[in-house]
C-alpha cells in the first residue's frame, strides 16, 4: 500500500458525486439492489472510488442475495482495515479502505469456502476498472 491519502471534506466533495461522498465518507449505505454493481459479471478489478486502491477481484465477487456487491476475500488484506461497528443497535465489522479511510462496507461470517466471508460493499464506495478482453 502506498502513502496514506488525506483530504478535506471540501477536496473530497469536489471528487465524488453526492451519494459517493455520503457512502465512503460519511459511512452511508446504499439501498439493496440499487448499486451499479450489485448484479454485474464483467472481469476486472474493483477499485476505492475516492483513492483508485485495488481492492476485490471479480474472481472473488459471487452472488450472496443481499442486494449489494459481494467478495469472499480482498485483493490484498493489507488493502482494507477492518473496525468493530456497533452502529443500529448491533455490533459488526465495518471495512474501510487503508489507504484513505474510505467507508467500503462490512464483512460477515456467512459467505462461502474458502474464506467462509462475505465482504458486503457499496457500489458507491467501489470502481470497477475492466479486465481487457483478448
Amino acid at each position: 500500500m502506498a502513502d496514506k491519502v488525506n483530504k478535506t471534506s471540501e477536496q473530497w466533495r469536489e471528487q465524488l458525486t453526492p451519494e459517493q461522498y455520503h457512502v465512503a465518507r460519511e459511512r452511508g449505505t446504499e439501498r439493496a439492489f440499487t448499486g451499479k454493481y450489485w448484479n454485474t459479471h464483467t472481469d476486472g478489478t474493483y477499485k476505492c472510488i475516492c483513492c483508485g486502491e485495488p481492492l476485490f477481484s471479480s474472481e472473488a465477487k459471487f452472488d450472496s442475495g443481499c442486494g449489494w456487491p459481494s467478495f469472499f476475500v480482498p485483493l490484498d488484506q493489507q488493502n482494507v482495515t477492518e473496525l468493530e461497528d456497533r452502529g443500529f443497535g448491533m455490533t459488526r465489522t465495518e471495512v474501510r479502505c487503508s489507504k484513505c479511510d474510505a467507508h467500503l462496507g462490512h464483512v460477515f461470517e456467512d459467505g462461502p469456502k474458502p474464506t467462509g466471508l462475505r465482504y458486503c460493499i457499496n457500489s458507491a464506495s467501489i470502481d470497477l476498472d475492466p479486465k481487457e478482453k483478448k
